[in-house]
C-alpha cells in the first residue's frame, strides 16, 4: 500500500525546504512528504492525489501567501480531504488571525515559526495530528436524511440529538422539492420529522432511544454488574469514565442525551489548559468520549437514569424505561441544566425559536438576521462570539449592571471587539410571542420596556443541578445540590446511614460508595478544568471505598 501524505505549503524557499527536511527526518519511513512553494502548486498536488486515490494525513499551509492565504488553502484543500488534519503555519504577528481561523477551517493546530528544535516544538505537535488522523473513522458512510418542519420542536430536538452525538445527517424541509418526494414515498400517513438511515430503515417521529439504536449508539448494557457506574456524561462523568477504565475498573457511562453535557454545546473553550488554540466543546466531548472507549469504558447513550439505591454491598441504578444495574460504586456527574426563563408566552415556543444552551443547530438558519442571548457567564459569552459569525447582529441581554463578576475577561475583551454584538444592561425579557414560533420579545431595560422583531432566542441563565430523581435518602443542599465530604458534617452531626467506622470521603455523599462530581455537586466550582479535576478524582477515592469492603 502506498504511503499516506503529508503536504506543506509554504512561498518561502527557505521555509519550504525547512519544514520538508524536519518531517522526512522523522517521518519519512511511514508518510512521503509533498513539498509545494506556492499555493497553487499546492491546490494542484491535493488535486493530483485524490484523483489517484491516495491518504493524506496532514496538511501544513503557511498564513501569508499572495495568491491565497493559508486559511483559503486549507479550506480549499479540505473539500478533497475532509479527514486531514489542518495545522497553519504562522508568525508571532499573526497569531491573531490564526486563532480567528479556527471556526473558520476548524483548524487543528497552529505553529509559531521558528519552531526551533524540532524535538521540542513541532515533532510533538505532529506526533498529536498524525495519532489523531490514525485513529479517526475516514470511511465516509452515506449520510442520514431528516425531514421535517422549520419550526417543529421535535424535528429540532432530533437534529440536535444527532449533532451533539456526531452522526452526519441531511436536513431538509418537508415543503423542498426532494422533501416532498421523501414524504410522499413513504405515504399519506407519513408522520414527521422522517428520519431515513443509511440502509433505508424509515423512522417516523422517533424517540431518542429508538433513534440512537437505528444510529449504531449503545444503548444496552453488556452486563447486569460493573465495578463503577457513571450517571452522566459531561466533563465530569467522562473524566471519571477515561480515569476508571484506564486503572482497570470495569466501567459504564450512562448518559440521557449526548456526551459533553453543557461544556459540549460550547462553540469554542479558550481557557482549557493545553489548549492555546482553543477547542469546542464538541470537540473535547468527544475526544474524551474516544478516549473513555480506548481504554474500554462501555458509555450507554439515549438511557434515563431515575433512581438509585443500596443494595447491600451493592449501587443499584434503575433506567426509566424499565431495567437496572448495578456496581460496587456509583459516580453522579448529572450536571446541571439552564433554568427557565419565566416570561409569559415563552415556553410555547421551546424548540421553535426559543432555545436553552448554545442550539448550534441553528446557527446557520440565523444568517444575516438579528439573534438574541439571554445570561452573562462564559457559556453566553462564548454563544455571542460564534453566532456573531452568523448573524447580522447578536443582542447579548443582561440582568446586571456588568459582565466583569461572571464572565472571563478574554471573552469580555472579545465581545467588545465585535462591532455586531450589542451588549443591553439592566435588561428582561418579560415576553414572547408568536404565530408558530417566536416573533417578537418585549424587553425592559432600566424600567423601560421596549419591543423587538425576533425569531431567535437563546437563553444562559443560572444552573439547577438534575438531582430530583434521587428521592429523599440522598443528602442535597436547598436548591438541590449534592452534599459530600466535609460539606455533609456542616449540616448535621452525621450523615444519616454512615457506618460509625469512618468519616465520608471528600466527594462521598452520605450514602456509602456514591460519589459526586461536577457541577451537581454543592460548591463545586463551575468550570469545565474542575469538572474533569473531580471526575478524576472521585475514581482514587472509589479505588479506597473498595479496597475497605
Amino acid at each position: 500500500m502506498d504511503k499516506p501524505v503529508i503536504v506543506t505549503v509554504d512561498d518561502d524557499p527557505g521555509v519550504s525546504r525547512a519544514v520538508a527536511r524536519d518531517l522526512r527526518k522523522k517521518y519519512g519511513q511511514q508518510y512521503r512528504i509533498v513539498r509545494a512553494e506556492t499555493a497553487e502548486q499546492g491546490i494542484e498536488a491535493v488535486r493530483e492525489m485524490r484523483l489517484r486515490g491516495d491518504e493524506v494525513a496532514a496538511i501544513l499551509a503557511d498564513y501569508r501567501m499572495p495568491q491565497m492565504n493559508g486559511v483559503q488553502f486549507l479550506e480549499a484543500a479540505m473539500d478533497m480531504y475532509p479527514f486531514a488534519r489542518r495545522v497553519l503555519l504562522t508568525a508571532y504577528a499573526d497569531t491573531d488571525a490564526a486563532i480567528q481561523a479556527i471556526n473558520v477551517v476548524d483548524l487543528d493546530h497552529y505553529l509559531l515559526k521558528p519552531w526551533d528544535p524540532p524535538e521540542e516544538k513541532f515533532y510533538p505537535v505532529i506526533d498529536g495530528q498524525l495519532d489523531a488522523w490514525q485513529r479517526s473513522d475516514r470511511q465516509v458512510r452515506p449520510e442520514l436524511q431528516v425531514v421535517g418542519d422549520r419550526w417543529s420542536a421535535q424535528s429540532y430536538e432530533i437534529r440536535d440529538f444527532l449533532a451533539r452525538n456526531h452522526v452526519p445527517y441531511q436536513w431538509m424541509l418537508s415543503e423542498d422539492p426532494e422533501g416532498k418526494q421523501l414524504v410522499a414515498a413513504v405515504g399519506s400517513e407519513c408522520h414527521l420529522p422522517l428520519v431515513i438511515t443509511s440502509e433505508g430503515e424509515q423512522l417516523q417521529a422517533p424517540d431518542q432511544s429508538t433513534l440512537a439504536s437505528a444510529v449504531g449508539l449503545s444503548t444496552t448494557p453488556s452486563t447486569d454488574f460493573y465495578d463503577l457506574i457513571v450517571v452522566g456524561g459531561g466533563p465530569a462523568g467522562l473524566g471519571a469514565a477515561v480515569y476508571g477504565a484506564s486503572e482497570g475498573l470495569r466501567t459504564v457511562l450512562v448518559e440521557a442525551h449526548a456526551s459533553g453535557g453543557q461544556a459540549g454545546q460550547s462553540s469554542r473553550i479558550e481557557n482549557y489548559l493545553g489548549f492555546p488554540d482553543g477547542v469546542s466543546g464538541a470537540q473535547l466531548a468527544d475526544r474524551a468520549r474516544r478516549q473513555a472507549l480506548k481504554f474500554g469504558a462501555e458509555l450507554l447513550s439515549a438511557r434515563k437514569v431515575m433512581s438509585l439505591e443500596a443494595k447491600g454491598q451493592a449501587r443499584v441504578v434503575g433506567f426509566r424505561d424499565g431495567g437496572e444495574i448495578a456496581a460496587h460504586a456509583v459516580i453522579l456527574a448529572t450536571g446541571v441544566t439552564y433554568r427557565r426563563l419565566e416570561a409569559p408566552g415563552l415556553d410555547d415556543f421551546v424548540g421553535r425559536g426559543v432555545y436553552y444552551g448554545a442550539a448550534l443547530t441553528e446557527a446557520s438558519s440565523c444568517q444575516d438576521r438579528e439573534v438574541f442571548i439571554v445570561g452573562a457567564a462564559n457559556s453566553a459569552g462564548q454563544a455571542a462570539v460564534y453566532l456573531a459569525g452568523f448573524a447580522s447582529k447578536v443582542h447579548l441581554l443582561v440582568r446586571g449592571e456588568g459582565l466583569e463578576k461572571s464572565m472571563s475577561h478574554y471573552l469580555i475583551e472579545q465581545i467588545a471587539a465585535i462591532p455586531t454584538i450589542e451588549v443591553h444592561y439592566e435588561t428582561e425579557v418579560t415576553g414572547g410571542a408568536g404565530d408558530g414560533h417566536l416573533e417578537r420579545l418585549t424587553l425592559n431595560t432600566r424600567g423601560a420596556p421596549w419591543t423587538a422583531d425576533a425569531s431567535w432566542l437563546f437563553v444562559f441563565i443560572g444552573a439547577e443541578p438534575y438531582t430530583s430523581w434521587l428521592g429523599d435518602d440522598l443528602e442535597r443542599d436547598a436548591k438541590g445540590f449534592v452534599l459530600t465530604g466535609p460539606d455533609l458534617v456542616a449540616y448535621g452531626e452525621r450523615p444519616r446511614n454512615w457506618p460509625l467506622r469512618r468519616q465520608p470521603y471528600f466527594l462521598e455523599t452520605n450514602i456509602p460508595g456514591v460519589f459526586a462530581a461536577g457541577d451537581v455537586r454543592a460548591d463545586s466550582i463551575k468550570r469545565v478544568a474542575s469538572a474533569v479535576g473531580e471526575g478524576a478524582m472521585a475514581v482514587a477515592l472509589v479505588h479506597r471505598y473498595m479496597e475497605k469492603q
